[in-house]
């Protein structure tokens, strides 16, 4: 049974309050995960950006594209190799990455939002030089662990975002930086963290982390559990009891980056739930965890 006009009236008008806040402010949105493999959850997602700029909110979409990655190595003959959680990157690796995340997958989102009627502007870090990176260090003295063109985040040049966003358009964000002080190696960047400094550099409102979870959960194996609001002050004691551990720790700390650089709430949302940056922007219930 289909909504009726006017269900479909109150819907819009219970939204407006949350239509009035919004305006005019700046959204960052990180993608990634099993939501950018499952195609209607892609369209779903490029819809929801684009009703978000045409009701004036300033949205700009930060990407990882892990799987994709995945894909082509092993297309290609090359076994993806991970030291500590974070992908090994050898020159022939940053050469593939740089290929899948600028250019296959940073192009299929922009179509993807202009297709639904908006407007997008495909960019990576190194365009306008919006991020610049050094090698991430190795650990310890006389450390063997090495990542190699793997880069930790130095400096944001907003400036490319701004213009984008001032002409109407949804800046696409493939997460590859530049290197520093004249270095001319690319670098691979972790897309949580890119997204977190990005959002810090716009001023954002929000940091919106489309994962492939429901959010923060006391107990993994019970969606009932959801943890919907955690302060800042909070998350070394939730890191210490174990109920943020594993994968979550580097989101969480992500979060907790935007927020101590001036962004008023970060979130962790279900990406897998259609239409999830709508439920979380314009309703009361909202979704995911928020940090604030």
């Amino acid at each position: 049974m289909g909504i009726t006009e006017s269900e479909r009236a109150g819907v819009l008008a219970q939204a407006l309050p949350y239509i009035q806040r919004y305006q005019g402010k700046t959204i960052v949105v990180k993608y990634g995960g099993a939501a950018m493999v499952n195609e209607s959850l892609r369209a779903s997602v490029a819809e929801d950006l684009v009703l978000m700029s045409c009701i004036g909110i300033r949205a700009v979409l930060v990407h990882g594209g892990g799987p994709e990655i995945d894909a082509m190595l092993r297309r290609l003959g090359k076994e993806p190799v991970f030291v500590d959680g974070l992908r090994y990157t050898d020159e022939e690796t940053m050469e593939i990455v740089q290929m899948v995340l600028a250019g296959k997958v940073n192009k299929e989102l922009v179509g993807l939002i202009q297709r639904a009627g908006g407007r997008a502007l495909g960019l990576c870090g190194l365009d306008g030089g919006i991020l610049s990176a050094e090698r991430r260090a190795r650990t310890g003295p006389g450390s063997a662990k090495d990542w190699g063109l793997v880069g930790e985040i130095r400096e944001v040049n907003a400036r490319p975002l701004e213009d984008a966003l001032a002409g109407g358009y949804v800046p696409v964000v493939a997460t590859i930086a530049g290197g520093m002080g004249g270095d001319p190696r690319s670098y691979n960047v972790n897309a949580d963290t890119a997204a977190a400094d990005i959002a810090v550099a716009l001023r954002a409102e929000k940091l919106l982390l489309l994962t492939d979870v429901p959010g923060i959960l006391r107990d993994l194996g019970d969606e009932g559990t959801l943890i919907k609001e955690m302060s800042r002050s909070e998350i070394g004691d939730y890191v210490r009891e174990g109920i943020v551990s594993k994968g979550m720790i580097p989101k969480v700390e992500c979060c907790a980056r935007a927020v101590d650089g001036g962004v008023d709430r970060a979130h962790i949302i279900d990406g897998r739930s259609p239409h999830s940056l709508l439920v979380e922007l314009f309703s009361d219930a909202g979704v995911g965890t928020m940090i604030s």
